[in-house]
């Protein structure tokens, strides 16, 4: 008997082909049954399939069979409910992380209605502020507001000057550093609360190369640490401490959000 080698694949879709003399739509299943066509076993199962499909058709439905057919419902529609939804597990999870998308699109939008010029540069110090330790700082027991003459002669910053609500606490140290943009930062700490202030040039426009002035003192909020920030004379000034808003509202003259 004359056998075509089929593949795994082959022999598999040749098995499920179609009775019908009508053309499959399926390229894998045509290919198949052609190869197999070409043997006898494949042709005379097929003729059998045939002959006893045609044999089923012919035999006659009792009248109560078919009417039992006809009032069953053999596939039952299940309708959706709210409480079905809330129970199915991909719906529920679906639904948790489509809140928590939303709800940290809304933190960062109501985040960014407080920014303001240099509020990037700002942020990135509290998280320097929330890590740095004294040692770090070159030690200088002192007022304040004398830095500015330091910060001048020592490292030529004009304009580093300490506002008058900070200018009367001792320091317990400072520094000058660059940050990833080459900008010069001055650091100070202070015996006040362990409080740190930093000076940093003002944002400027790309184009005319002007400041970016903000009016009044800024808050900013990042990891554990609160921020004052206020421009003046194109440089920036903010103090940082470990707390609330509440904690550094009463050292500068008019707070605002």
């Amino acid at each position: 008997m004359n056998t075509p080698r089929l593949s795994r694949r082959q022999r598999a879709l040749a098995n499920c082909a179609p009775i019908t003399e009508e053309r499959t739509a399926d390229r894998s299943m045509r290919s198949a049954m052609s190869r197999a066509c070409s043997g006898n076993e494949f042709v005379a199962q097929q003729k059998f399939d045939r002959a006893l499909a045609a044999l089923v058709q012919t035999m006659p439905i009792p009248s109560e069979t078919a009417e039992w057919f006809s009032t069953k419902d053999l596939v039952p529609v299940s309708k959706w409910t709210w409480k079905k939804i809330v129970r199915n597990p991909a719906a529920l999870a679906i639904g948790i992380a489509l809140v928590v998308i939303a709800g940290v699109l809304v933190f960062q939008f109501i985040a960014r209605l407080n920014d303001f010029p240099g509020s990037p540069t700002a942020r990135k110090l509290l998280t320097i502020a929330s890590s740095t330790r004294p040692v770090l700082l070159d030690p200088v027991n002192t007022d304040a507001g004398t830095l500015s003459d330091l910060f001048f002669m020592k490292h030529g910053l004009e304009h580093y000057d300490v506002p008058v609500e900070f200018a009367d606490f001792k320091t317990i140290g400072c520094r000058v550093f660059e940050d990833e943009e080459s900008r010069r930062i001055a650091q100070i700490w202070l015996a006040e609360k362990r409080m740190q202030l930093f000076l940093f040039p003002a944002e400027r426009d790309a184009k005319t190369g002007a400041v970016l002035r903000f009016p009044g003192w800024r808050y900013l909020r990042q990891e554990g640490c609160v921020g004052a920030v206020a421009e003046h004379n194109g440089v920036c000034f903010m103090a940082a401490l470990h707390g609330r808003d509440k904690d550094l509202a009463h050292y500068v003259a008019k707070p605002k959000e």
